[in-house]
This record gives C-alpha cells, sequence and structure tokens, in this order.
C-alpha cells in the first residue's frame, strides 16, 4: 500500500511462503498482482501423514484404507468463504475395523467412527498452484536470491537482526538508517 501511494505500479510481488497466506492472494486478485511465493506445503500438499497408505478410488470417489477396505460414506465439513478450507471426510465401517488385521496402526478401540479428511483447496489455492507451473512464475522465482543477499547484508551487515532500541518508531528509523546505508553503497557503486 505504501509503495503504491508513492505512485508505484505493482504488478508482480516475489516473496517467500508467509506471502502465499489466502488473504495475500485475495488481495492481488483484486488488483491484478501476481504473486510469485511458494505455496505453504500444508496448503499445496496437505497434512496427510499416511498419504502412502490411503489410496483414493476414483471410480467410486472413495479412499480405500491399507487393509482395502473402502469408505462407506464422505461429507464435506466447514462453511464456505470464512477463511478456512472446507474439508471432505470419508467414514469407514467401524465393524470391519474392529475385527481388521490393521487396526493397531489405524483404530483406536471404543471409538464409534473411523475416518479420513482431505483439505478442500479454495479455488484462489487452486489458481495459485496453476500460476506456479507456468514459465513466468519460474523466471520470476529465480529473482528471489537477489532479495534474500540483500536482506542478508541489512542483517548481517547493518544490524537490521536485533532492533538496538525499543518502540516501533525507533525500529522505523532505524530500518529507514540500513535501507538508505544499503542504497547509498549501491548508489556509490554504480557511480
Amino acid at each position: 500500500e505504501i509503495s503504491q501511494e508513492n505512485g508505484i505500479k505493482i504488478d508482480t510481488v516475489i516473496g517467500d511462503g508467509a506471502y502465499s497466506g489466502k488473504d495475500n492472494l485475495k488481495l492481488a486478485d483484486e488488483q491484478n498482482i501476481k504473486i510469485v511465493a511458494k505455496m505453504v506445503s500444508s496448503i499445496s500438499q496437505g497434512f496427510r501423514k499416511d498419504e502412502n497408505l490411503f489410496d483414493y478410488n476414483k471410480d467410486a470417489g472413495m479412499f480405500v484404507c491399507p487393509a482395502g477396505h473402502m469408505a462407506i460414506r464422505k461429507a464435506r465439513q466447514g462453511e464456505k468463504n470464512i477463511g478456512e478450507n472446507q474439508a471432505t471426510t470419508y467414514y469407514f465401517d467401524v465393524e470391519k475395523c474392529k475385527v481388521c488385521p490393521l487396526r493397531e496402526n489405524c483404530y483406536k478401540p471404543g471409538a464409534k467412527s473411523k475416518t479420513y479428511s482431505v483439505t478442500i483447496k479454495s479455488d484462489l489455492h487452486k489458481e495459485q498452484i496453476a500460476f506456479q507451473k507456468t514459465e513466468y512464475y519460474k523466471e520470476k522465482t529465480k529473482e528471489r536470491y537477489k532479495i534474500e543477499a540483500k536482506n542478508s547484508e541489512l542483517k548481517n551487515v547493518h544490524g537490521y537482526r536485533r532492533a538496538t532500541s525499543y518502540g516501533i518508531q525507533n525500529m522505523e528509523m532505524q530500518g529507514a538508517m540500513a535501507i538508505f546505508t544499503v542504497n547509498l553503497k549501491r548508489i556509490l557503486k554504480l557511480i
């Protein structure tokens, strides 16, 4: 916002995974700005720790457990448009789980249900994942090292790693001075 207020037209933002949050993606989409930042792996790949054990049967549209039992029903969890991604929960027959030879790692004795959930990606996340496969994204990602090198110089050479005094105004002043120094060095080098 500050850069835009100063008259800079922004068409692309290059950053780390923190920039690929849903709020940033939504704001960037509204302003037609591309975000070149890797999606957080929990969004792009999910948290599925047993990913290699549960198989998806696309003909039935259900997951199959490691013992080969197919889910008996599925349901969508969560509300739309509240900032959290919805999930599809697959329910398995508990009676089969009770006598299953693989129940030790899967079924908790006395449990009334056995489920397996998969997060549903929002449209914004799907668009960002598709964008990450484009040549434009791949080319812009190669420029990220320059940003990290400058951040490293600010932190390690010019003391921006640690605040030297308390208060937001003092931190802003320290940041402005460190950035001014780095810019001045660059100007002198170019001259």
